[in-house]
């Protein structure tokens, strides 16, 4: 059996305990205790949270442990020498060493993560750059695993690498029955970016968010005002209106938005040929695939596939 370690600390978010149901119902899954869970904390006994409930803990160092994931904060960590001292010890005791979050600021800090590559909340990415120089930060990833160490984004990416850590260990079968069970997309790549365009535009009403969900589910066809429109059961003209007055862009720039974020994932996690991808995608041909993706980031899609290989 493997016995599986969450670490917390004063402070720490709750939901990164949500990692620990992936590991519950792959038991569960598995018909069988494949994994021991526990909660840990530097000294053991009860622990408060950010929201202010209280958790017991077991205090770290009792027990030998093959994964263990230091969980993150709504806000920068401050961990004491002792945890510290622990995170460094674990690293050379352990299959497998991980954080969640802000987590990933406790494994810098002690020192694990020097030369490696990793990724926490994008909020934090650039404090993390600034701070730890020796890291490779790539804060735009869903998570990271670099060797036995293991790097998370916000705090439902715990659940994503968990996942990963579960098909690794299980299989695929069991991951996706395991995801299908918590009700969450099929564990998204690591190399996924922490953006979503449909967050970005931040619909209000119910009839635009449906258009938005409407143009996702239909990327490959033209996807005129007129589409989206009907759709969100409006004229045209108020469509445009109320569109633009919800989420400040064009129906056609949100088009977009949303067709270079499918292209993006496909570029990173397939070997489509680029043609494949930009008709699949509904840009119709590779130029203006390209003209969208050096708008969007700077660079075109084979320099962005470039860069998830290399990764």
């Amino acid at each position: 059996m493997q016995r599986i370690g969450l670490i917390v600390f004063p402070g720490f978010q709750i939901m990164s305990l949500a990692a620990a149901s992936v590991f519950e119902f792959a038991n569960f899954e598995a018909s069988e205790p494949v994994y021991d869970i526990r909660l840990l904390s530097e000294n053991g006994g009860m622990v408060r949270s950010s929201t202010g409930l209280t958790t017991d803990t077991e205090a770290l160092g009792q027990d030998e442990f093959d994964t263990l994931l230091v969980c993150g904060g709504t806000g920068l960590p401050q961990p004491t020498p002792g945890l510290l001292a622990a995170v460094r010890s674990a690293e050379k005791l352990v299959r497998r060493l991980a954080s969640i979050c802000t987590g990933t600021f406790i494994l810098a800090e002690a020192g694990v993560l020097d030369g490696r590559r990793a990724t926490t909340h994008w909020m934090f990415g650039r404090e993390l750059r600034g701070r730890y120089p020796a890291i490779k930060v790539e804060d735009d990833r869903i998570f990271i695993h670099d060797g036995a160490i293991w790097t998370s984004a916000g705090m439902s990416a715990g659940v994503d690498l968990a996942l990963e850590m579960v098909e690794q260990d299980l299989g695929h079968d069991v991951a996706r029955s395991v995801a299908r069970m918590l009700v969450v997309y099929h564990r998204r790549a690591g190399g996924q970016s922490q953006y979503s365009a449909l967050l970005e535009l931040e619909p209000k009403s119910d009839r635009i968010q449906n258009a938005l969900a409407y143009a996702k589910a239909h990327l490959k066809a033209p996807l005129s005002v007129k589409e989206l429109a009907e759709a969100a059961h409006l004229s045209p003209r108020q469509f445009s209106r109320a569109f633009h007055a919800e989420t400040g862009q064009s129906p056609a720039k949100a088009v977009e938005h949303l067709r270079v974020e499918a292209a993006r994932l496909m570029m990173e996690q397939g070997r489509h040929p680029i043609d494949v991808v930009a008709r699949e995608t509904g840009f119709a041909d590779r130029e203006r695939m390209r003209r969208a993706f050096l708008r969007a980031f700077g660079q075109p899609p084979q320099a962005v596939r470039r860069n998830a290989h290399a990764a």
